[in-house]
């Protein structure tokens, strides 16, 4: 395979490393309130954009059956909003005879409340070719049940008391998730034969979009001047991060491949990705929200600031992996099931 080739086929790793740099160089141009306005242009219009360009590839027949896979969402919600938030709790418990600052430790329980998050899992999942309709009703369902429970969540891991405008986020979610959503498929009906026949890159527009949320991501994270913390608390948790997050991956695959499972290949990858990807677009509003007054407010921000990029980043990287797994995985199916 040429420079080039191999240039191509790899172009959204660059793309990350590329944007991490120019947030890096100049972090001004992403921040809240800059020239891209992410508070609009990201917030609203790069979410709604995923899930109108999801609706609009989404056969509605594959979505409809997703809505009926109740044994799959079951699996995710429970894993993402019980599992997850008990298991780091309960590894916070021995992290805090350390000297890790305190603060950071208090972020990584955050990170385990929040929901699925509305974006990256359903990208990575189309990306492998894995169960794109139960990633995207996932993610959405996910998110409005986050509403709920996260604040509980916080409340009983942290003991905030302070109220959540719940119709102010509901709205915010169904105007970039289930009203995008639904226009797609609309507008699928009417020029479907139009579609099947252009094949837009649907991938590749998603793609482009996601770069743009990385951007202003790592902007908010190289532009905040209240993170105040050692060096090596930042790197351990760095690391805790990574680990959490391939330690929890493992676990959903193991636990979605046994045999008295039931889940297809295609399953298990969305599984991977909704059951341990957490939302950035609904966690930091929320915990500004929660923890309004908060002195160190900021330093609990972190691992979710880290968290989000660090899912996309390693998310791709092991993209060509679980693609391979997949495929082989079909085809040794497929060749069990024919007759001898």
């Amino acid at each position: 395979m040429g420079l080039l080739d191999r240039l191509r086929k790899e172009w959204f790793i660059i793309g990350i490393v590329l944007v991490i740099t120019l947030a890096r160089l100049e972090p001004s141009v992403g921040v809240k309130g800059g020239p891209l306005k992410p508070e609009i242009s990201i917030t609203y219009i790069a979410v709604s954009a995923i899930f109108f360009n999801s609706g609009l590839s989404l056969k509605t027949e594959e979505l409809t059956s997703a809505l009926m896979h109740v044994k799959l969402h079951l699996f995710v919600q429970i894993f993402t909003l019980v599992f997850f938030p008990a298991a780091i709790w309960l590894f916070l418990q021995i992290l805090s005879l350390t000297t890790i600052n305190e603060w950071l430790l208090k972020g990584l329980q955050t990170v385990g409340c929040m929901p699925p998050p509305v974006s990256s899992a359903v990208i990575l999942t189309k990306a492998v070719g894995g169960n794109e309709a139960a990633a995207i009703f996932n993610s959405a369902f996910g998110s409005f049940l986050g509403i709920v429970v996260t604040p509980l969540l916080l409340l009983l891991f942290l003991g905030s008391s302070s109220s959540v405008p719940f119709t102010s986020i509901f709205s915010q979610l169904f105007m970039t998730v289930v009203v995008p959503l639904i226009a797609g498929q609309i507008i699928r009906r009417f020029i479907k034969d139009w579609l099947e026949r252009k094949k837009p890159p649907y991938g590749a527009i998603s793609s482009c979009v996601l770069l743009m949320i990385i951007y202003t991501t790592f902007c908010d994270t190289f532009s905040n001047p209240h993170i105040d913390l050692d060096k090596f608390s930042l790197i351990i948790v760095v690391f805790i991060i990574f680990f959490i997050q391939l330690s929890f991956m493992l676990l959903t695959f193991v636990f979605s491949t046994g045999k008295q499972s039931g889940f297809t290949p295609a399953d298990t990858v969305a599984i991977m990705f909704c059951a341990t990807h957490k939302s950035l677009t609904l966690g930091i509003p929320m915990l500004k929200i929660v923890f309004e007054g908060y002195e160190h407010l900021s330093l609990i921000s972190v691992p979710l600031l880290i968290y989000h990029p660090a899912q996309i980043l390693l998310g791709s990287v092991l993209v060509p992996t679980i693609k391979s797994w997949m495929v082989k995985r079909q085809k040794a199916l497929t060749l069990k099931l024919q007759p001898v």
